[in-house]
């Protein structure tokens, strides 16, 4: 939910909300896209992450470490372009976007 609602935000800034708000609701209601959402199990990756990288001294924005921690509790890899979530011990990203492709 975290990633609609940063969606939905971006959106609600742009000139072409109503748009962009269908075709992402049309892509949602698709059989093959699941919304995972926020549990206990996902908490403790969350505050794991947390923990890890204020010992390293690396802070990313909140959003992206329940993106993070969303991904870790489902086993799932990660599609971002950015670069912190390299900083995440234990995340799965994919290789062509980490190599900057």
């Amino acid at each position: 939910m975290t990633v609609i609602a940063e969606l939905f935000s971006g959106f609600s800034l742009g000139a072409k909300e109503k748009k962009n708000r269908q075709e992402l609701e049309a892509f949602l209601n698709s059989p093959r896209v699941e919304i995972l959402l926020h549990d206990l199990e996902t908490a403790d990756h969350y505050a794991l992450i947390v923990k890890r990288l204020k010992a390293k001294g690396r802070p990313i924005p909140t959003n992206d470490i329940w993106i993070a921690a969303n991904a870790m509790k489902h086993g799932l890899a990660l599609y971002s372009f950015d670069n912190h979530f390299e900083e995440i011990e234990g995340l799965l990203l994919l290789s062509a976007l980490r190599n900057g492709a």
